[in-house]
């Protein structure tokens, strides 16, 4: 009886051929339910002690894409036992496409936004480069959707090297249209994983200066000093020479300042270390030179040259004001006068 059960016939397969069929799926999901059992539980174990984050991606996609492929094989591999209709292989071959292509999709994109993950935390935590990150992760899976898309519809058949023509030439055509766009676009990649500059910066641009508030795919907007928001265009921004003060650990600092003609020789070889003892005295200063540096139309000029730590403007500014006090009152003690612009008239009879 059981015999002649199994060499029964139905839709052109006898009951043994689907027998072994399920034989084949039920043994194959039990064996990688056992491998993914006993797998990924030593696997987690020596992802945990690893200091690095690869192998915790490993482990992941062993569970998010390789068990997916591992049960899509199984079933194609059961299937294959069994005969089918050409019609019938038609729909499973194009599931399995479909299947696969998608699983591989998403083994891309979750690879393409570990990348930029693993990129941005070696880089530290900056709320504006994650913001725009997340825009570029955007952009690349949006790629990889597409690209997937065109090679699953290639495989399935559809003849689309007449659309990919088609888009080439249309591309070529928006290319040229759209060439500011794209500057500007390239220019945002190059802001973005250069970094030149960051939200917060005080820079000078050219002939503009002002605060990075925030960058985009097109513009980057710049509070300037008077109090007007500046708007550049990414390519016009990375084509020039930017100044970035935020990021200057010292700032060199020089100035002159002129005596009167009527200085005596003894007091004008006392002004550089007067200077310097003025110098000593003020904390976060270095003095780096004092010298005559020439006659000038009215006053003997020195120049002074220090340094500042730090790349604080009010700090600066506080300290080019104690020691312009310090040495007027300095000057002052010893009768060293300062010059300022003066004319003798000489009056003769005739």
């Amino acid at each position: 009886m059981i015999g002649e059960f199994l060499q029964r016939e139905f839709y052109h397969n006898l009951v043994s051929e689907y027998l072994v069929c399920l034989a084949i799926l039920a043994g194959g999901i039990l064996a990688v339910k056992v491998v993914q059992s006993l797998a990924t539980r030593r696997l987690t174990a020596w992802a945990e002690k690893s200091p690095t984050t690869y192998d915790d991606f490993l482990v992941g996609r062993i569970r998010g894409t390789g068990i997916p492929l591992a049960y899509l094989g199984i079933a194609q591999a059961s299937l294959r036992v069994l005969t089918l209709t050409p019609r019938v292989e038609r729909i499973i071959d194009m599931a399995g496409i479909v299947l696969m292509t998608l699983i591989i999709i998403a083994f891309t994109v979750s690879l393409v936004r570990y990348g930029f993950e693993e990129y941005s935390r070696k880089q530290g935590e900056d709320a504006s480069r994650d913001h725009a990150l997340r825009g570029v992760v955007g952009l690349a899976k949006a790629m990889v959707w597409i690209t997937g898309a065109l090679f699953m519809l290639d495989n399935l058949g559809f003849r689309i090297s007449t659309v990919i023509a088609g888009l080439g030439i249309g591309g070529i055509a928006i290319a040229l249209a759209a060439q500011a766009i794209l500057g500007d676009l390239f220019g945002y990649f190059v802001i973005l994983f250069d970094r030149p500059f960051e939200i917060g910066d005080f820079v000078v641009v050219g002939d503009h200066m002002g605060v990075i508030e925030r960058f985009g795919i097109k513009t980057t907007r710049i509070a300037s000093l008077g109090g007007e928001q500046i708007v550049m265009s990414n390519k016009d921004l990375t084509d020039s020479r930017v100044r970035n003060y935020k990021r200057m650990a010292k700032r060199r600092v020089a100035f002159r300042l002129g005596v009167t003609y009527q200085t005596p020789a003894g007091l004008l070889r006392e002004i550089p270390g007067i200077v310097a003892d003025v110098f000593r005295e003020i904390e976060g200063t270095t003095l780096d030179r004092v010298h005559f540096f020439s006659y000038g139309d009215f006053s003997l000029i020195y120049e002074i040259v220090y340094y500042v730590d730090g790349n604080d403007y009010t700090r600066y500014m506080d300290l080019q004001q104690t020691a312009n006090l310090r040495i007027y009152e300095e000057f002052g003690k010893r009768g060293i006068a300062f010059a300022y612009p003066t004319q003798t008239l000489y009056l003769t009879r005739s």
